[in-house]
């Protein structure tokens, strides 16, 4: 059978698997697509990324009218419509899912209802919503099937005060208080939407710091703010028992930086990771392998120990991202099709969504320090930008890693309002192995906040316009 006549069943409607199946369908493949919601779209979509964003910007807002009487500016006492809001988030969730459902039609890929098992390396049965089943028989797979919110065994109590990051997205109510069981980005974003609403948050993580695995110095940043907006941030700290009680729930801490051991809360958000959806997929019938952590091993181009079978985004590891997935699952179509491609990016950008946005892309200082390269570290102060103190927000840092003797980019990260944007620029550079003159000699625009990197790229090679740095001996 030649390449463009090859049977494609994609596993998942997420990210990666409808980036997948577009993809495929684009390049003159059979696709089906299985996934149990009427659209595409997947976690991402419906229950993740966008209605989650969605909420971050009225808490943004929210944040601004506070600060507003600085500026001479004073609003009537605000007023929460939840209905509304509530409604508001789903209306843009139908839309961008229904806008996908237009265009699977438009390629001609026939979206099948339903969850799929392997009977083997060339045929699935598929569990139709409508309770009866199908058998489908393809010619290759990429499996999509994304990742669900991780759960601690001794906190699995049955209680509806205990939310998961879906539940807590529904925005049933606004609780008067409220603890948040993890500090990744998926607690804080969604710490921040309920504290910007009126809820007394609180955060507790196990670790020494936030958001584990991220720059020390943008974390810090933001951690100066969320101080601000959260009543309390546990860190070394371990929730032993959670009691539901009538008043609320009953939360039992281990820590030695927590004074008060048993506390009470209206609610709790247990948001400590994610796993990927690699079981009950009938893998035991292939040569599908498994690691340790449940992520399906994959090559280069996303193809499984089963020459017919590919896996892509949160099942297939590390980092769980939708912008990660969407290019591994064009990858693995363009591979399906005979072309000569590899997932081998040099950058993947990570951005927390809170306020200041945080975002890095590439090396971090402690990758740097870990592999040993001898590399040169620059941050510009948001202090020194003018367009930072037009927005009142001087908190920021935009921070450059150099290797020392070639000048090439090989990590950015950034702290302040807009860092989720602006870190596209960080990732062209380190993709392109731009050196730090490329990026200093290109001009940005005045006055905005993507000067800063400008200005960091400068610092590597002396001292920028808007900001002195004694030069090093």
């Amino acid at each position: 059978m030649s390449d463009q006549n090859k049977k494609v069943v994609v596993i998942g409607g997420g990210p990666g698997g409808y980036a997948a199946a577009f993809r495929a369908a684009d390049l003159g493949l059979e696709v089906t697509l299985v996934d149990p919601e009427d659209n595409p779209g997947g976690v991402c979509l419906y229950r993740g990324c966008i209605p989650s964003k969605a909420l971050l910007h009225v808490a943004k807002l929210i944040h601004e009218s506070e600060q507003a009487e600085a500026w001479g500016l004073s609003f009537a006492g605000k007023k929460i419509d939840i209905k509304k809001m509530r409604d508001w988030k789903n209306g843009i969730v139908n839309k961008l899912t229904g806008g996908l459902g237009q265009l699977a039609k438009k390629r001609k890929i026939d979206h099948i209802r339903g969850r799929a098992k392997f009977l083997g390396p060339n045929e699935i049965e598929i569990d139709l919503i409508d309770g009866k089943t199908k058998k489908l028989k393809f010619d290759k797979a990429i499996i999509a099937t994304g990742s669900r919110p991780a759960v601690i065994p001794s906190l699995n109590i049955k209680s509806k005060r205990i939310l998961d990051s879906t539940g807590a997205l529904e925005l049933e109510s606004i609780p008067k208080s409220l603890l948040v069981v993890g500090g990744g980005y998926i607690g804080l974003e969604l710490g921040t939407v309920y504290a910007a609403l009126g809820a007394e948050v609180s955060v507790v993580e196990m670790l020494d710091g936030l958001l584990p695995g991220a720059d020390r110095d943008l974390v810090g940043i933001l951690q100066k703010s969320l101080e601000k907006k959260f009543k309390n941030i546990w860190l070394n700290t371990t929730v032993k028992k959670i009691t539901e009680l009538k008043t609320g729930l009953k939360v039992e801490f281990d820590g030695k930086d927590i004074e008060t051991k048993s506390q009470m809360f209206e609610k709790v958000l247990i948001s400590v990771g994610r796993k990927p959806n690699s079981s009950d997929l009938g893998l035991k019938n292939t040569l599908v392998e498994i690691d340790d952590h449940g992520f399906i091993k994959v090559d280069s181009q996303r193809r499984t120990a089963e020459k017919s079978i590919f896996a892509i985004g949160d099942v297939a590891g590390e980092p769980m991202l939708a912008h990660k997935a969407s290019h591994e699952g064009i990858i693995a179509a363009e591979a399906i099709a005979g072309h000569k491609v590899a997932f081998e990016p040099q950058a993947i950008p990570a951005v927390v969504f809170t306020d200041p946005e945080i975002a890095w892309c590439g090396v971090t200082q402690k990758e740097a320090k870990e592999k040993s390269l001898d590399v040169e570290i620059t941050r510009f102060p948001w202090a020194a930008s003018g367009r930072a103190l037009t927005l009142d927000r001087t908190d920021g840092v935009t921070k450059m890693i150099f290797d020392k003797k070639t000048g090439r980019v090989l990590g950015v990260g950034i702290a302040g309002p807009g860092a989720g944007e602006m870190i596209a620029e960080g990732v062209l550079a380190v993709e392109m192995a731009a050196l730090a003159s490329d990026v200093s000699l290109s001009i940005h625009p005045h006055p905005t906040l993507s000067e800063t990197i400008m200005e960091a790229a400068e610092l590597f090679t002396g001292s920028s316009t808007h900001y002195h740095r004694p030069k090093r001996g």
